[in-house]
């Protein structure tokens, strides 16, 4: 998958189930040095680079008036947004993908697109 301006991708899986090390890898397959932290606590991080990466946490939001403050739409046109917790909100053309822990290092990633564009 190659992350262009204004694409949205929803990472979907339970707690510990390796998002945050998805972003890592994509983050990595961008071109971008910086380190990847878990935005759990800032909710979002920004992560500058020829096409500008923002991780975004959905884990804390409790409501609408929160998820809107984040200023998602902004940090789209921006550049790319990946975000964990995707399950909590609908973006329509936006690519989902699932992470199910299936014990040890292994993964499965089901992947989707929100109905849209």
């Amino acid at each position: 998958m190659r992350l262009l301006v204004g694409d949205v991708v929803l990472l979907t899986g339970e707690l510990g189930a390796g998002k945050t090390t998805f972003v890592r890898g994509v983050a990595r397959g961008m071109g971008l040095a910086a380190p990847v932290a878990s935005p759990t606590f800032q909710l979002v991080r920004i992560y500058p680079g020829r096409i500008q990466l923002a991780h975004v946490d959905l884990y804390r939001i409790e409501n609408d008036a929160e998820l809107a403050g984040l200023g998602l739409e902004e940090l789209a046109e921006d550049g790319a947004v990946v975000i964990e917790w995707g399950d909590r909100l609908a973006v329509p053309g936006a690519a989902r993908i699932e992470i199910q822990h299936l014990g040890g290092d292994r993964r499965l990633l089901r992947t989707s697109r929100d109905p849209g564009h």
